[in-house]
């Protein structure tokens, strides 16, 4: 059968966009190795690749162990918790249909992180748990949020002014409870902040099995995520519990954003930016829009860390402040262009 004109543009245009995606994963992929060498070497101490390779697997060098101990486990916190914020961020928009959800605006992330800085500072004998107790306060931050948010229904205008103001008030207390420890309590002050100057690989043994799992978890439930897109009416006619793929999938969501949280703090719009772009790069289909998120998000986060480094040396700027000023106008041009917020 002879290929119509309408049949071959479609053809062709669906070979350029399968060629963008190609293209923006091994771009994404390459950025984010130059990334990881320029971070490690920001600083008085740098090293080639070759002498690099040699200190970590082949003879002991001075100035590689001291990277490895100093650099290493906040670039890899910075990778991960990077990577988990940003497929949160994918997670709770398909859950929420909403655009704008992102863990940090809608106070997760702040929720999670007010749980780590009270045991932190109250309980430090119990900072084994941490993790399970910042996802019990991610829940209840999200439990808060949506109870509040619900008025016959669920609005996405009113999930983000109730996410506001949640997440101001966990800040607030946050903020507080550092306040009233004088600020000398180092992983308080940390998480308040969200630094990860200090962080160990102690600090790196606690994300990795979570966001790791959390991660595979996501990539399974890309094609549920995928069926989330349609109406309800029309999830339940094809015989699946659209409630049971809600909650199975925004706890995936919350254990991301909250066990990143209680290491790197809350740090907002990364899950907000992240998902956009990568919309714009890879498309709306969760099985490529979740492993790209992973990287661009990890790239994103290890940049914003590597600025905080070099902007104003010898002091630090956090990455959650510059995450915040990038992602203050983003979330601004976002909400302007969104036409289901109205005029």
């Amino acid at each position: 059968m002879t290929e119509t004109t309408a049949e071959r543009n479609d053809r062709k245009r669906e070979e350029r966009k399968a060629a963008r995606r190609a293209v923006s994963f091994v771009a994404v992929t390459v950025f984010l190795l130059v990334a990881l060498f320029i971070s490690l070497n920001t600083g008085t101490l740098k090293v080639g690749m070759t002498e690099l390779f040699k200190g970590l697997f082949i003879k002991y060098d001075a100035d590689v162990s001291s990277i490895f101990d100093l650099r290493f486990p906040r670039i890899v916190i910075a990778v991960l918790a990077g990577a988990g914020i940003s497929v949160s961020g994918v997670l709770f928009q398909a859950v929420l249909k909403n655009p704008l959800a992102d863990p940090g605006i809608i106070g997760i992330s702040s929720g999670a992180g007010f749980v780590s800085v009270v045991i932190t500072a109250f309980a430090p004998s119990l900072l084994f748990l941490t993790p399970l107790f910042a996802f019990a306060g991610g829940i209840g931050a999200y439990f808060l949020v949506y109870t509040l948010s619900w008025k016959g229904g669920l609005s996405p205008l009113r999930i983000i002014l109730v996410g506001v103001a949640v997440n101001s008030m966990f800040t607030g207390l946050s903020a507080a409870f550092n306040s009233m420890n004088g600020g000398n309590v180092q992983g308080v002050a940390a998480i308040v902040n969200g630094n990860i100057a200090m962080k160990t690989w102690e600090d790196v043994r606690v994300l990795f099995p979570y966001v790791l799992a959390g991660l595979l978890i996501s990539v399974l439930l890309s094609s549920k995520c995928n069926i989330l897109s349609l109406e309800d009416k029309t999830i339940r006619n094809l015989g699946m519990n659209v409630n049971q793929m809600r909650t199975l999938i925004s706890a995936v969501g919350v254990l991301l954003a909250s066990i990143s949280a209680a290491v790197v703090g809350n740090i907002v719009f990364l899950g907000l930016i992240v998902p956009h772009i990568s919309r714009l790069l890879v498309g709306s289909n969760h099985k490529r829009l979740m492993p790209f998120s992973m990287i661009l998000g990890a790239l994103i986060f290890l940049v914003a860390d590597t600025l905080g480094r070099t902007v104003a040396p010898p002091y630090e700027i956090s990455p959650a402040i510059i995450m915040s000023v990038i992602g203050g106008p983003f979330f601004i041009v976002l909400l302007r262009r969104s036409k289901q917020y109205g005029k």
